[in-house]
């Protein structure tokens, strides 16, 4: 036998050849990446770290000194008719009654009432009673059932009141009771689905667990690297999940390339050892290909700036590295030990339509032979339909979603505050000023401050009132404004634009001894992570299809594929935008998927998508055209090359969309805004890319260009020539062994003659 030509050859000859040592090596690597981030522990993000501009600098401040916000609650009381005021005895009784029931649970601290503070609404019908959690603030939502009950006691003693509570620990509690189960269950979902899907894919038990189990295992390991690698780049849960779904959605794609291509080698009648070295050279090298691929549209993440998707984009990396390198090392070693009992547990019926199927699809050979009879016709409906379907995304309105947005009237701890920021603009979620200085005591400094606090409502920026905590021993002072506008979004940023760009340079920007004076808030964090994450947008963009561009180019050796692949990868991603916008933005057929016209799109959505779907739509397109290349290399004409590479794919490509579209479809699922969002838009993208594009534009255009599709000019014949990686052809069955039954060449393609045998060129 030849030695083998290409990376993936030679790994996966190497691999079949010392099977125990890949087999062994690999669960190696996975104990000891385990064991080892086990020792090291997660880093996670911390909060000043993962938000961007002054809102992170205040988090930064706190951080620095060790002052921890503790876990703030509020309790509303309100009158429900017009009659009652916050001066009638009943009132008062309500507010005493409050004020005693949370302070008896033992489980808060600093309690304060209305009328001390002035925190009641200029109509007199509504009053706040605020206190803090005791404890770790973190920690706070595991133990504020009591004071939820309390309240609720105090709410039926007072029928004629309205008394509700909302803060920092009953807001996590009741998103974590909705929500956190939910989440749970679908990321443990996604493994059972995709395992059946598997088997329908394959019809045998051990084909579909091999996919999974090389998807794990590649999480596992990478999970243990993460926590490593989190001690010079923090990591997040949030990262984690967005790892889990990427390492199971390329992890199952690569070994279905493989596995799919050995069993093809097999029953066209050659022998094991065959069919394992085809597919290493040729399936391995498309998972090299596309996994370098994804490995850059990830890389996309790092130029944003933000810790979030800093983790996310380094998380998700890592995983389909380890992915990729499993396929091409431990997959060809596993199928080398298994050879024929990789049909065991065999579902009968369906065992047999894969055999006489022979892995084309005879649905994408029927569509093929109407979609190149008139390919210019099939470009133009088939693109005009994806223009079509992205035009509403020129008009997306992308924002922080706001609870009632997010949360719908789902959650009882919406409606309390709705109602809070109704009495009391801004009151729920108040900007926070981090006043730095030398001497906080300095008469200059706490002058400023009372300038600040008097300016804040003066300049229209709040209805106050203003509150003030001095941290002496830290000198540093926390002022909290609430902001005129409440949820409103956009009025908060104007009201947070007075107080940065008016209120603090002529109060606290003047005083002698303030070192820094940074305001945040979650009107803060909101729009200082949009404008990082707008000024982000342009050089990922550019990054990502750039060097995307360069690897398709070095990588097939043709300009005109590199051009084409970008294109129709934009297109697929701009289609999925168009999907998101005309639900959830407009509303159009938000019914059907569960969901509600929210009216925008949360704002860190569109860069996710656009880096996760270029680097999976990368996937397929890779694999796909690696096929027709072989092909036409081969020797077939370039339309008959395309027919084969598409309907000999056609059925992996389906069974890993069709798995992908599950699995985002279960995050589709939840009832969070932003998670439906996600899921949703997944979901449609890879539908579109995995029918629309490759199944009718990617062969339509291929044909009309004809000769053109391996076009390099001259003055680019320097760049790298990865295709070196390429096996010579594929070796043809040895001499005496007919193809196996059922076993055709792609419609209008004559048999080639043995002579001219890819062995033989």
């Amino acid at each position: 036998m030849d030695r083998p030509h290409g990376i993936a050859a030679r790994m996966g000859s190497w691999s079949a050849r010392h099977r125990w040592t890949a087999v062994g090596g690999w669960v190696l690597l996975v104990i000891l990446a385990l064991a080892v981030g086990s020792m090291a522990g997660r880093v996670d993000v911390s909060g000043g770290e993962g938000m961007p501009g002054e809102s992170g600098r205040v988090m930064k401040l706190l951080d620095d000194v060790g002052i921890e916000d503790p876990a703030g609650e509020t309790v509303l009381i309100q009158a429900k008719g017009k009659g009652v005021t916050a001066s009638d005895p009943a009132f008062r009784s309500a507010v005493d009654g409050v004020i005693k029931a949370v302070q008896g649970t033992g489980q808060v601290t600093e309690v304060t009432s209305p009328y001390d503070t002035k925190t009641i609404s200029a109509d007199q019908r509504s009053a706040l009673v605020q206190f803090d959690m005791r404890g770790d603030p973190d920690k706070a939502a595991d133990h504020v059932q009591p004071v939820l009950d309390a309240v609720e006691k105090a709410q039926g003693e007072h029928k004629d009141l309205l008394i509700e509570q909302f803060g920092d620990a009953s807001g996590q509690k009741a998103f974590d009771d909705a929500f956190g189960d939910d989440f749970q269950q679908a990321e443990y979902s996604a493994l059972p689905v995709a395992l059946g899907i598997l088997l329908i894919a394959f019809g045998a038990l051990v084909a579909a667990l091999l996919p999974v189990l090389l998807a794990m295992t590649a999480f596992l390991a990478t999970s243990g690297l993460v926590a490593v690698v989190s001690h010079a780049v923090h990591m997040s849960d949030t990262a984690n999940s967005v790892m889990l779904l990427v390492g199971l959605a390329v992890g199952v794609d690569y070994c279905l390339f493989y596995l799919r291509r050995e069993r093809e080698e097999r029953a066209a009648g050659r022998d094991a050892q065959t069919a394992l070295r085809i597919a290493a050279a040729t399936s391995g090298r498309a998972i090299l290909v596309s996994g370098f691929t994804v490995i850059v549209a990830m890389a996309g993440m790092l130029f944003t700036g933000i810790a979030e998707f800093k983790a996310m984009g380094l998380a998700t990396l890592l995983v389909v590295a380890v992915a990729m390198i499993g396929s091409v090392t431990v997959l060809p070693a596993l199928l080398s030990l298994l050879g024929e009992r990789v049909e065991k547990g065999r579902l009968p019926f369906l065992g047999r339509i894969k055999r006489e199927s022979n892995g084309e699809s005879r649905f994408w050979r029927a569509v093929l032979s109407r979609v190149l009879r008139k390919p210019m016709l099939s470009v133009a409906l088939a693109g005009g339909v994806l223009i079509a379907v992205a035009v509403p995304a020129v008009g997306m309105n992308t924002a922080n979603l706001t609870l009632d947005q997010e949360f719908g009237n789902s959650l009882p701890i919406v409606a309390a505050y709705e109602h809070m920021d109704e009495a009391f603009p801004g009151g729920p979620s108040p900007a926070q000023v981090a006043v730095k200085a030398d001497d906080i005591n300095a008469a200059p400094v706490r002058a400023a401050i009372e300038d600040f606090r008097a300016e804040a409502v003066a300049k229209g920026a709040s209805k106050g009132p203003v509150k003030v905590a001095f941290h002496d021993r830290e000198n540093l002072a926390v002022i909290e404004v609430p902001l005129t506008g409440g949820s409103d979004e956009a009025k908060s940023e104007k009201s947070l634009n007075i107080l940065r760009d008016t209120v603090r340079p002529d109060t606290l920007d003047k005083a002698d001894g303030i070192i820094d004076a940074p305001i945040g808030g979650s009107t803060a964090m909101s729009k200082d992570f949009n404008d990082k994450l707008g000024s982000a947008v342009t050089p990922v963009f550019a990054f990502v299809v750039v060097f995307a561009f360069l690897l398709m180019l070095m990588s097939f050796r043709s300009l005109t594929i590199a051009i084409t692949s970008i294109v129709l990868n934009l297109l697929s991603v701009g289609a999925a935008y168009g999907v998101l916008t005309a639900i959830f933005q407009h509303g159009w057929g938000a019914g059907l998927v569960g969901a509600e016209g929210v009216g925008a799109i949360v704002s860190w959505l569109p860069l996710f998508l656009f880096v996760i779907l270029f680097g999976l739509s990368m996937d397929y397109h890779v694999f796909v055209v690696s096929r027709i290349r072989e092909a036409r290399m081969a020797g077939r004409t370039t339309k008959d090359a395309v027919v084969h590479g598409v309907v000999t794919t056609a059925g992996v490509v389906t069974s890993a969309a069709v798995i992908m579209v599950a699995v985002f479809a279960i995050f589709g699922t939840l009832s969070m805004q932003s998670m439906k969002q996600m899921g949703v838009g997944l979901a449609a993208a890879v539908l579109i890319d995995a029918t629309i594009i490759r199944g009718v534009l990617l062969p339509a255009v291929m044909s009309l260009l004809g000769e053109r599709n391996w076009y390099l000019p001259r003055w680019l014949q320097w760049l790298p020539d990865l295709t070196h990686d390429e096996p010579a052809a594929a070796a043809a069955p040895a001499a005496g062994v007919e193809p196996a039954a059922g076993v055709e060449p792609a419609a209008g393609v004559e048999p080639e003659p043995e002579h001219k045998s890819v062995a033989a060129r």
